[in-house]
């Protein structure tokens, strides 16, 4: 049987998280909301449909959400050609190949986004597949991206890991049956995380590397 690693990208592979905040926070105030940035951060992870509902709440008259959306893509695309990975991404992901892993994606991002999302990581050659948030009925924190994550890898969830940054990430990690395993380079506390089922907790990819084969694979064969 195929073992896999599922990796979440905002915040686990790539420095976009606060990107992604300031690109939100303009487009909200562009529609007339104040929503302060810690609310939004702590939004990061899900779809923009149910970030949007998270930060304005199921009250409010949803008929700008559409305006809203499009407003952070225009926003954010403008990083497009500057966007970076964190510290270790590349070699982790090369490492979790060379042993074995298929590494499959499971991220909201898509078209041009993913595109700049995937030159910054620069391992296209040992990514097997993404899971889009479009592909499934439900974005995370419900287990549906992990799950066709699985699919695309040809893995049972025993047999698999799921690297993420968000508290969305974990618990969506866990309701698939998947072991979690948290980043804090996402900027969310490491209790946050343990809470939401992350069964190790790292710095950052280059942390998680140093203690691939010591911590994160001990015990395989």
């Amino acid at each position: 049987m195929a073992r896999a690693a599922l990796f979440d990208v905002d915040g686990t592979l790539t420095d976009t998280n606060h990107l992604h905040v300031v690109a939100w926070w303009e487009a909200f105030r562009q529609a007339g909301h104040t929503v302060a940035m810690r609310d939004i951060h702590r939004a990061i992870g899900l779809g923009s449909a149910d970030l949007v509902a998270h930060c304005l709440g199921e009250d409010r008259d949803s008929g700008g959400d559409e305006d809203i959306s499009a407003a952070h893509s225009a926003l954010y695309g403008t990083y497009f050609n500057r966007l970076a990975a964190l510290n270790g991404a590349r070699d982790l992901l090369y490492a979790l190949h060379e042993r074995g892993r298929r590494i499959v994606l499971a991220t909201s991002a898509g078209g041009f986004e993913l595109d700049a999302l995937r030159r910054a990581i620069d391992a296209d050659d040992v990514i097997a597949g993404v899971a889009s948030a479009d592909d499934v009925a439900s974005g995370k924190p419900a287990p549906d991206p992990v799950l066709h994550a699985l699919d695309i890898a040809g893995c049972d969830a025993d047999d698999a890991l799921f690297v993420g940054d968000s508290v969305w990430d974990m618990k969506a990690a866990t309701k698939a049956g998947v072991r979690a395993i948290a980043l804090l380079s996402g900027g969310i506390p490491r209790d946050d995380l343990e809470a939401a089922g992350a069964t190790a907790v790292y710095a950052d990819p280059a942390d998680m590397l140093a203690h691939l084969d010591g911590e994160v694979l001990a015990g395989e064969e």
